[in-house]
């Protein structure tokens, strides 16, 4: 206790007794009666100790009582008890002799309870868990009893002070194994308008789930039993049927997310193929259609529902005699829907109660909007769940969401707090190579690693054709994946591709969204992305799935780095690496003499050249991709070529003026001779005086040529008139 309190008890204690002298002499009081008339001064404070029990006599006194105190207190009571016709005089002495023996008392016990608290050691804190020496120690009676009455300062006491007993333990120990269920659901109560969910005692286990027995088996089926974070919380939420705009990582289980709600809306709708089309479910790429419904298969193993695929580059007959038959679950490509919607008479989509959007960015960027516009109105005005994923949300999407969905969606943002936007497995980096080594270091580093499973990335198709045709020519075997194949041939190279151990695809963005590819060890982007936004859903083809760790390089010319400007603001961490100009391959005059003799390696490359410099100059990012600061003759030769070819290409000048400012900069270039443009004719380009020059002749020759038609007009006149005559 603090000195203040000892030096103001006696103070406080003799205030009561001269009260009480004052106060004309009434018929003695009984020993309670003083004690209550003491208890109106204020208390001293003292704080409990587990280790001396109070009586339940001394609760209006801080300390408790020695035992010979206890028995000199019972005989003064008896003794006052039987002189009820003394003074108030006495009365007063008697009191101040019994305060005088407490104060003494309490001295003692507080020398007492110092002593013992330097012995002890610090009681830990309450949040952490107790010692099992402490949970076994017996509870007093009178600490219990103090409790019942409500002592406020045995309340405020920490509870690593205050006893414990078996029982108390037990129920505090479970608590603690409890605590990390309601953190789970407390996710799903932070968003905007989401139903409050009761999981069961592990809350990321499917078991925990409200969900049908098929449904469970086939889960275990495919081999998992715990969710991932979006699922944890967008399952739970689409079961109430609230409509979800839900944004996460590439690889963290988007599929399964909205594929369990949908069935589990139809069981508990009764839908049998008589029905027709409950759920719909829309993909941007074949290749994303074709395994949703791959997991779909495996989801509705133990059900009776009927499911289907429809995607360009297949017999659209037979998907509609399917169609007519009746299919419960729908997987399709934008296009392909439509064109079922328009021509398919006999499909039954009236029942439709479900609306899923996978990749819902990437639809718009294909250039599908007037179709998912197209393919929104066309659906039946009834009551629906709509369910829109992607792992980026765009200002469309938005408009989208507000077009598609009845009532107000619940946003979920699984990775919105988190400092990075790829997965946390991905080791990322970056090398600045000049244009006529691109392809230098892509085959060492090729060469290098025929032993693991590497993704490469290409802006163009034809420049991923042809970089896999000259690839498995120096024999280094590797597959190929752009949207010119024929649909059988993608299919089954993304199968062979995905269920190989080892191996090298060579492909445009259509394998960059949602495909899961297991095992991948490398991202090479040969080809920067378009936008920040490309390079994590390229980069998503890794690491997927939790503790799994991937690579990723990309190959940047000097004048882009500018670029990682701006995949520093999308919250992408990147480090430099650095190749030895040594250890690379000198293989460019092999290359060269390679393309000049062999006639379709030549015919690719001219192709693959003219394609990457159309790419090029179409580039958003103008600031960082700048075809007028290429070496034409440097990219010719990562190619194969030791001089341009001679190819057509349409690049308008006029685009690049995206600014006045950049426009003047131009015109300055023009003056001084710098500034070219491209032709069949002069693949490094023609000076702007020259351009001029030959706008003007172009101007004189039509000037002549109508002349020219008009002097023949008036020749026909006259000889008319003459014939006429």
């Amino acid at each position: 206790m603090p000195p203040s309190n000892k030096s103001a008890t006696p103070a406080k204690a003799a205030k009561p007794a001269a009260a009480s002298a004052a106060t004309p002499a009434p018929a003695k009081q009984s020993k309670p009666a003083q004690q209550a008339s003491r208890k109106s001064a204020p208390p001293v404070q003292q704080q409990p100790q587990k280790q001396q029990p109070q009586s339940a006599k001394g609760k209006g006194k801080a300390p408790p009582q020695p035992a010979e105190d206890e028995e000199e207190e019972d005989e003064e009571d008896a003794a006052d008890e039987s002189d009820d016709e003394d003074g108030a005089e006495l009365n007063d002495t008697a009191d101040v002799d019994d305060e005088e023996e407490d104060d003494e008392d309490m001295a003692e016990q507080e020398e007492d309870e110092e002593e013992e608290e330097e012995e002890e050691k610090p009681a830990p804190a309450p949040a952490k868990k107790q010692s099992p020496a402490l949970a076994a120690q017996p509870a007093p009676a009178a600490t219990a009893s103090k409790k019942r009455k409500g002592d406020a300062a045995a309340e405020e006491e920490p509870s690593a002070k205050k006893p414990h007993s078996a029982t108390a333990a037990a129920s505090a120990s479970a608590a603690a194994a409890a605590a990390p269920a309601p953190a789970a659901a407390s996710s799903s109560l932070t968003l905007a308008n989401s139903p409050t969910f009761e999981f069961g005692e592990d809350a990321a286990a499917f078991s925990s789930l409200p969900l049908s027995e098929p449904t469970l088996k086939a889960i275990a089926a495919m081999g998992f039993a715990r969710m991932t974070p979006v699922q944890q919380r967008c399952i739970p939420v689409a079961l109430k049927g609230e409509d979800i705009l839900g944004a996460a990582k590439t690889g963290s289980g988007k599929t399964l997310a909205f594929l369990i709600p949908s069935v589990e809306l139809l069981v508990r709708s009764g839908f049998k193929a008589r029905n027709g089309t409950g759920a719909l479910i829309i993909s941007p790429t074949r290749e994303l259609a074709l395994q949703i419904y791959q997991v779909m298969t495996e989801l509705c193993k133990f059900h009776s529902f009927t499911f289907g695929l429809v995607m360009g580059g297949t017999d659209m007959r037979r998907e509609s005699t399917k169609l007519m038959t009746g299919v419960n679950l729908l997987v399709g490509t934008p296009g392909r829907i439509v064109d079922h919607l328009e021509h398919c008479e006999g499909w039954n989509y009236a029942n439709l109660v479900s609306l899923i959007i996978d990749e819902a960015d990437r639809i718009l960027e294909m250039g599908f909007e007037d179709q998912l516009r197209a393919i929104i109105k066309r659906l039946p005005n009834t009551p629906r769940q709509t369910l829109l994923f992607s792992a980026t949300q765009t200002k469309n999407v938005k408009d989208i969401a507000v077009l598609s969905m009845k009532g107000r969606p619940v946003y979920i943002g699984v990775d919105d707090g988190q400092e990075t936007s790829t997965a946390e497995g991905v080791e990322q980096g970056y090398v600045v190579c000049p244009s006529e080594q691109r392809f230098l270091l892509l085959f060492t580093f090729l060469k290098r690693n025929l032993n693991k499973k590497v993704i490469v990335f290409f802006s163009t198709c034809a420049a991923t054709q042809f970089y896999t045709e000259l690839l498995n020519y120096i024999d280094i075997p590797c597959v190929e994946l752009h949207g010119k194949q024929k649909q059988a041939k993608r299919t089954s190279t993304f199968f062979e591709f995905r269920n190989a151990d080892k191996g090298i695809l060579l492909a445009t963005d259509v394998a960059a969204r949602g495909l899961d590819i297991p095992q991948v060890d490398w991202i090479i982007q040969f080809d920067p992305p378009e936008e920040p936004k490309e390079y994590i859903h390229r980069v998503g083809r890794t690491a997927r799935g939790a503790g799994r760790k991937g690579r990723a390089l990309l190959f940047l010319l000097p004048q882009e780095l500018g670029f990682l400007r701006f995949l520093k603001q999308a919250r992408i961490p990147l480090n430099e690496y650095e190749f030895p100009s040594n250890k690379i391959s000198k293989v460019q005059a092999q290359l060269e003499h390679l393309v000049s003799e062999n006639y379709y390696l030549h015919k690719s490359a001219r192709e693959a050249y003219r394609s990457y410099m159309q790419g090029y100059a179409q580039h958003t990012l103008k600031s960082c991709f700048n075809v007028q600061a290429l070496d034409v003759k440097a990219v010719a030769r990562s190619f194969g070529f030791d001089a341009p070819p001679k190819v057509h290409l349409k690049i308008s000048l006029k685009s690049l003026k995206s600014t006045d400012a950049r426009a003047g900069k131009q015109q300055e270039a023009a003056a001084a001779g710098g500034k070219h443009g491209f032709s069949e004719d002069n693949p490094y380009g023609r000076p702007a005086h020259k351009q001029q020059s030959k706008q003007s002749t172009e101007e004189d020759d039509a000037n002549d040529a109508r002349a020219r038609q008009a002097q023949q007009a008036v020749t026909k006149k006259q000889q008319s008139r003459q014939w006429s005559r």
